[in-house]
């Protein structure tokens, strides 16, 4: 009794609690279980593709040892326009690998190779020591000025990085110019003498040690590579020429995945100094010719003269980003001790695309992340899917999840490739948990509504039970204590005459109220135990009025109404397929339902009339001129045990069975009923087909 107590006890309010609570209950775990789930997922996607950007950055760095170590196979000669044949027979020098003109695009976006001596004094091997013998190599017209431009251009991009002296007036040099830069050979080597006070005076001994103590000319490279940072992280060394997006520590990437893998911190070392050897014949023992370039070999000369043979030294190439954006691949070589710097200028852009971009493009990283390229802590260029290059304009645009960083490997070790996600996907199993979490949600809110609704109904249904138990109990008792008063008052004979018809009448009444109060309740069981049969047979709407007239006018005129039934030309020619019975109870109760609600109108009638309208639909409607029913109740009042909370009601008697039956009978007949507000009153319509050939009923 208690457990059945609390449950009738349970109202809407706490039902929504229990609900929210229960559902709150199952939602928590599931979805951190979800959670859970996805983030291992995305864990597991973020390492897939970090060991991706891992391989992706040794083939980068793998590329660029190869050109680093095509570079180193150059000779100290190469970077000469002629060098010697070595070997035991002395051969007349031959022409440089890399006076080749336009320059071998080995490297990518290579500008041309350079040679600056210890006086700070520039060449290259386009041209000649002697401009004037270019004419005996073929070089000449547009080749010659060809060459001349890209020799004053390196010049420039040099000495506007304040490597080397820029060209006297900043005009093309003249071939006079050049030779008179190249006049003073030394004998023993064939390049440029080095000049330390006047142009063609050789170095003295004695002035070697003054300038070993001075800032020497080749100085400026020394540099390159050894900027100091100031205290704020800010490199001295500005990238001018390039665009700047930032430091590397303005980036804003979320590390959260990272910290998740065991960091595998890439150690790049700078290589120790390699000192590499070669031995080379003398490139020009005295100046050459055409006719002798191209003539047969001779034997050695037999006349005393001694062949030295030169050890040179050479230092790993070292790579730097000027401040005009071009980068410079140089080394250091020592040859019979003078100190040269031998290298090759390249355009940034061209580089990095073939180097970088090409190869970031050829993996699934672009479609989810972006390749950023730092040197020395400045953010310079960036890549992505779209498009080669992505413009942003400063490192706070760069957002999303850090995914790998690597350092190059020397001589690129101040150039660090930095990978940030933009959109990290959860792969296939990721799609499918997605899926899966959307269809959960949907059947847990779904499941928990529906279960809502099914209880608010059967909270709503126990309520209306309760009134209705209180309202037949009331329907019952109050008619039965009426008939057993009038009834003893009649058989002990205190009743005159004239009040024993009236007595009569009541008790008759009361009876016949009784009956249709037990026949709808029966009537419901019925229908609720799905065990209503109806013999649906062809009437005719005049004898259906005749025989209704019979039923419901002395119900009517004993409460003091006027009872008008009229019926349309072609509705009483017209027949309807229905139960006679079934359709009888219809009418009593909708009849009953108008006297009850327009008890206290003015107007005490009740109007039936059965009319065809369009489409051959037989409507029969009952109209009184009470209220009406108000607007929000006009599809509640067919519900079972509905009674309506206004005032109104309330005086009123009734179970709120007696709508609900007429519309369940109405529907298994085959038709529908509806309401409709009129001024005054209400009128309610029971509609149903002109019969035609239907078989069953509710057809």
């Amino acid at each position: 009794m208690r457990r059945g107590n609390r449950l009738t006890g349970l109202d809407q309010a706490q039902l929504r609690r229990w609900l929210l609570l229960f559902f709150f209950a199952l939602l928590i775990p599931s979805g951190v279980l979800i959670q859970q789930s996805y983030s291992q997922l995305k864990w597991e996607a973020f390492h897939q593709y970090r060991l991706q950007a891992e391989a992706l950055s040794g083939r980068i760095n793998d590329r660029l040892m190869r050109l680093v170590a095509t570079e180193e196979q150059r000779r100290f000669g190469d970077y000469a326009f002629l060098v010697g044949a070595s070997g035991a027979a002395v051969r007349p020098p031959q022409r440089s690998p890399l006076s080749a003109y336009p320059v071998n695009d080995t490297v990518p976006g290579v500008i041309g190779y350079f040679q600056v001596d210890e006086a700070g004094r520039f060449s290259t091997p386009l041209l000649p020591v002697r401009v004037e013998q270019a004419s005996d190599f073929g070089i000449v017209g547009d080749e010659l000025d060809q060459r001349l431009t890209l020799h004053s251009r390196l010049q420039q991009i040099l000495s506007e990085n304040s490597l080397v002296q820029s060209a006297a007036s900043g005009r093309l040099p003249k071939p006079a110019e050049l030779e008179r830069q190249a006049s003073s050979v030394d004998a023993a080597s064939g390049q440029p003498a080095i000049a330390f006070s006047e142009p063609g005076k050789m170095l003295r001994e004695e002035d070697r040690e003054l300038a070993d103590s001075i800032d020497r000319p080749q100085a400026a490279f020394d540099r390159l590579n050894r900027a100091p940072l100031s205290t704020k992280g800010q490199s001295k060394q500005t990238l001018s020429g390039s665009r700047k997006l930032g430091r590397v520590e303005d980036l804003k990437l979320d590390r959260r995945l990272e910290s998740q893998l065991v960091e595998k911190q890439t150690v790049q070392e700078s290589k120790a100094r390699r000192l590499k050897k070669e031995e080379t014949w003398p490139s020009a023992p005295a100046p050459i010719t055409a006719e002798e370039l191209l003539a047969p070999a001779k034997p050695p000369r037999q006349d005393g003269l001694r062949i030295h043979t030169f050890e040179s030294e050479l230092d790993p190439f070292e790579f730097s980003l000027l401040d005009s954006g071009h980068l410079v691949l140089f080394r250091k070589v020592w040859r019979e001790g003078h100190r040269f710097i031998q290298g090759l200028l390249i355009e940034q852009q061209p580089f990095l695309q073939a180097s970088i971009a090409e190869r970031f493009k050829e993996t699934a990283l672009p479609a989810m992340s972006e390749l950023t390229l730092a040197y020395r802590g400045e953010l310079f260029s960036t890549f992505s899917g779209k498009d080669a290059q992505s413009y942003y304009s400063r490192a706070e645009e760069l957002s999303g999840a850090l995914l790998y960083r690597n350092r190059l490997a020397a001589p690129f070790s101040d150039m660090e490739l930095i990978y940030s996600i933009r959109q990290l996907p959860a792969g296939p199993g990721g799609r499918l948990l997605l899926w899966v979490t959307a269809i959960l949600l949907l059947v847990l809110c779904g499941g928990f509504y529906l279960l809502y609704r099914l209880g608010m109904r059967q909270i709503e249904l126990a309520r209306q039970q309760q009134d209705f138990v209180s309202a037949i109990s009331h329907e019952l008792k109050t008619p039965l204590t009426s008939i057993r008063m009038y009834g003893e008052m009649l058989r002990e004979g205190w009743a005159s005459e004239e009040k024993k018809r009236s007595y009569y009448d009541y008790i008759h009444d009361e009876s016949e109220r009784l009956t249709r109060l037990i026949n709808n309740v029966l009537q419901l069981a019925r229908m609720t135990r799905n065990g209503l049969e109806l013999a649906c047979r062809p009437v005719a709407v005049a004898s259906l009025l005749d025989n209704m007239r019979s039923k419901i006018a002395a119900q009517v005129e004993r409460a003091g109404f006027e009872l008008n039934l009229h019926a349309d030309q072609q509705a009483a020619t017209a027949h309807v397929k229905l139960d006679d019975d079934s359709f009888n109870q219809i009418m009593i109760n909708l009849v009953d339902n108008a006297l009850k609600f327009s008890a206290q109108s003015p107007t005490k009638r009740i109007d039936i009339s059965a009319a065809v309208e369009r489409d051959r639909q037989l409507v029969f409607t009952v109209r009184d001129y009470g209220p009406g029913v108000p607007r929000d109740q006009m599809k509640k009042i067919f519900r079972l045990f509905y009674r309506s909370e206004n005032e109104l009601t309330r005086e009123t008697i009734g179970t709120g069975i007696g709508l609900a039956l007429v519309s369940q009978l109405v529907t298994a007949m085959g038709g529908r009923v509806d309401v409709i507000n009129q001024q005054p009153g209400a009128a309610f319509r029971v509609i149903f087909p002109v019969y035609g050939a239907d078989d069953q009923c509710g057809e």
